[in-house]
């Protein structure tokens, strides 16, 4: 095998395990729900809702009501969360 077929096999299976990984992160969602104000810091999983940052790990303070994690459909109650609605109509922190 010569250097190119090492390298493009090199990248085409990275390429594939980075699909794979994205796939897994999206369709492994189906049985939870947005929680938002349970998060702690740094442990968000995506966005807020004020536009402060689009990346997971990013919450600076614990239970910001802007700040949202995955959990299992019909825990975020007993959580003491909220839906998205709810978190909008909180004071933006």
């Amino acid at each position: 095998m010569d250097h190119r077929q090492i390298v493009a096999s090199a990248m085409a299976t990275a390429l594939a395990l980075g699909l794979l990984n994205t796939a897994n992160a999206h369709g492994g969602d189906a049985g939870k729900e947005k929680c938002y104000g349970v998060a702690k810091a740094g442990q968000n999983d995506c966005a807020d809702l004020n536009g402060l940052h689009m990346c997971a790990g990013e919450a600076s303070t614990d239970r910001d009501p802007a700040e949202w994690k995955f959990v299992l459909k019909g825990t975020c109650k007993d959580l003491g969360g909220l839906n998205e609605a709810e978190a909008r109509k909180q004071p933006k922190s």
